[in-house]
Formats: C-alpha cells, sequence, structure tokens
C-alpha cells in the first residue's frame, strides 16, 4: 500500500535522552513485490510498508532527531540457525542481533548504541531442559538479558491472522512453568505478549515466581478488531481492572507503547494521510495514564515497537506522541519513562 507523504514533523525536546527498550530487526523477501495478493489481515499490510529492518533501517530512525542513545532488542524469529537441534535454533537470533550491536559499538555510526539489550526467544516448554538453551543464548551474547515467549492467543482467529494458532492457557503449564524457574536462578528477565482477555493468567504466574522480573509488552493489548470489533471502550475498565493487578505485584513491570498497531483498531492505524503525533497522543491518553498511575514511572518504560508501529506512524511522530503524553512531568519523571526504567530493567551499559 501508499500512503501520502506528509511533512515531518518538528521534533519535541530533542535533547531528551531516550533507551527505546522494543524493537525488532528482520528481512522477509516474502512480504515484498507488486504481484502479491491483497493482506489477509492488516498486521500483514503492515509487514509489507516494512519487509526490511536491518541495521541501515534502525539507525536511520535512532538518527532522525530524537535523541535515541541506546536500543533493547526483542525476539521477533528472525535469523534461527539452520541444522541444529530445533529448541537451539533461537540462539542464531541472538548470535546475529550481537553482531548488530558490535557493528553499532564500533563506533562508526556515531555515538548510538543499538541493540545494546538483547531480548531473545526460548520455549519454555522444554521444562528444566529450557536451562541449557538459555545458557547457550548467554554464550552467544554478553548483551543477552532474557527471553520472551508470547503467549497471545484468542478462540477468534480474526483476532490475530497469521500470527492465530497457539494454544490457550500457555502459562498456567506446569511444564512451561518448569521452563520458567530456570530464568531467576540465571538473571534472566521474562517479556510478554498476550492479550487482554488473557491477563488473569500473567497475573497468576506473577504471582507464582515473585523473584522473576516480568516485563508486559504494549500495555496489555487492548483489542477492538475481530470478535473485539466496536468493543475497545466498552472493555476499557476490565483492562484497566487487569493493570492494576499486575501493577500491584512489584516483579512486573510495564512497557507503555504497541498502540498502534492493529489489534487496538485506532481510527490513526493505516490512516491516510499518517495520523500526527497530537491525534496519537489523544486516542492513546486514556491506556498511557492508566499505567504510568497504576506502576508508577520507575517501572514503565515508553517503547517504539518498530517496525509494527510503522501501521500508524513514523518513528519521529511516534516518540513525539510519547513526549505529548508525558508533557506534564517532571524532569526527573521523563527520565525514568524514557531513560531509566529502561536501562535499569535491562541493564543496558553505555560504557
Amino acid at each position: 500500500m501508499t500512503r501520502t507523504l506528509t511533512p515531518p514533523e518538528p521534533i519535541l525536546e530533542p535533547d531528551l535522552p531516550i533507551i527505546d527498550p522494543h524493537h525488532h530487526l528482520w528481512d522477509r523477501p516474502g512480504a515484498r513485490g507488486a504481484a502479491l495478493p491483497p493482506p489477509s489481515h492488516p498486521f500483514e499490510a503492515v509487514i509489507r510498508l516494512s519487509p526490511r529492518y536491518l541495521f541501515d533501517e534502525l539507525l536511520a530512525d535512532m538518527t532522525s532527531g530524537h535523541k535515541v542513545v541506546a536500543t533493547v532488542y526483542m525476539e521477533c524469529g528472525a535469523m534461527y540457525r539452520r541444522g541444529v537441534d530445533p529448541a537451539y535454533r533461537p540462539v542464531g537470533e541472538t548470535e546475529f542481533v550481537n553482531g548488530v550491536a558490535a557493528m553499532s559499538a564500533s563506533g562508526i555510526y556515531g555515538d548510538v548504541r543499538a541493540c545494546a539489550a538483547i531480548v531473545g526467544h526460548v520455549d519454555l516448554t522444554l521444562g528444566a531442559a529450557a536451562r541449557g538453551v538459555l545458557e547457550a543464548h548467554m554464550a552467544a551474547s554478553p548483551r543477552f538479558r532474557g527471553i520472551r515467549h508470547a503467549a497471545a492467543s484468542d478462540p477468534d482467529p480474526a483476532v490475530l491472522g497469521p500470527m492465530a494458532g497457539r494454544a490457550p492457557g500457555l502459562y498456567r503449564d506446569a511444564r512451561f512453568r518448569e521452563g520458567f524457574a530456570q530464568l531467576a536462578p540465571l538473571g534472566l528477565s521474562f517479556d510478554t505478549w498476550l492479550l487482554e482477555p488473557q491477563l488473569d493468567d500473567l497475573v497468576d504466574l506473577a504471582k507464582a515466581f515473585p523473584d522473576t522480573q516480568i516485563i508486559l509488552d504494549h500495555v496489555g493489548t487492548p483489542l477492538g478488531l475481530g470478535a473485539y470489533t466496536g468493543q475497545r471502550e466498552a472493555r476499557f475498565g476490565t483492562w484497566r481492572q487487569k493493570i492494576q493487578a499486575l501493577a500491584a505485584l512489584p516483579n512486573v513491570a510495564c512497557k507503555v507503547g504497541g498502540l498502534a498497531m492493529a489489534f487496538p483498531a485506532f481510527p490513526s492505524f493505516l490512516s491516510d494521510p499518517p495520523a500526527p503525533s497530537e491525534q496519537l497522543a489523544r486516542e492513546w491518553r486514556p491506556y498511557v495514564e492508566t499505567c504510568i498511575e497504576a506502576f508508577g514511572v520507575d517501572r514503565c518504560l515508553f517503547e517504539s515497537n518498530f517496525p509494527v508501529d510503522l501501521g500508524a506512524c513514523d518513528y519521529r511522530t511516534l516518540w513525539n506522541a510519547f513526549k505529548r503524553l508525558a508533557a506534564g512531568a517532571s524532569a526527573t519523571e521523563k527520565t525514568a519513562l524514557f531513560f531509566g526504567s529502561a536501562q535499569r530493567i535491562y541493564r543496558v551499559d553505555l560504557t
């Protein structure tokens, strides 16, 4: 698809340091080409907007005006190993991203640290055997900080589209929890992606493992498409109660972002022309303010979720929207939201 080009927005607060705690890298040749059939789900349309997002594209975004000093890479199934035990294939992603991080750390691309921390993937349903795979990730990169094992699932396949098919109840599964128990002894964190109706499963998991740092991605993914079309606002109170229940658990932090994805179905998604930061801030404000009020600034991290959030806006517009949402915060609070919480939780080394 093509979208109307609009002039780039002026950068708000250009001297505010940012650690972007959530982005991906990928190369998906199958998503390129004019002869592709129409996308079957909005998420496919987003992938076609950015079928290639590697270091060059990330660096262009990092240096597009905001003071993004470092990033945290989030697993997305990229560059898995071939010809090895399937359990160890995800280690290839950490090896790949560590190479990108080394390129950035060389200094020849400027004073930025792309992928300064890495979150990979391990199938925790391996049970205790997951420990060997976790240790292989740690050996592959000194920047490895933890894993994400997504649980996003819904009875309506139209909600997740190409990502549908996961069985429900993953985080309550005994084998999964046996694997999950390997994280804390190794000092590793756990990122989670699941949908608003599933948040009770995460509350139960976090209570069972109070010593494991858990990071909720994308404010718990409120829904407004598929079976939930037209219901997002009506479900807001239910979402808020679950967010408050998670925030009561000190081992849980919250990434504030991901609202530009297809799943909440805000008017800004794939709008033409793309929505300005004022509109994004207006649409996202109830969710952002609820999370910050519940978790506090020291457990909230503004995230780009790029290139997925390209479905609503470009990188500089997204960070402008977050800065508008934080306009009433103190300098100390802004430092936590944009930089400090990410640095602490992911142990980002900027030396």
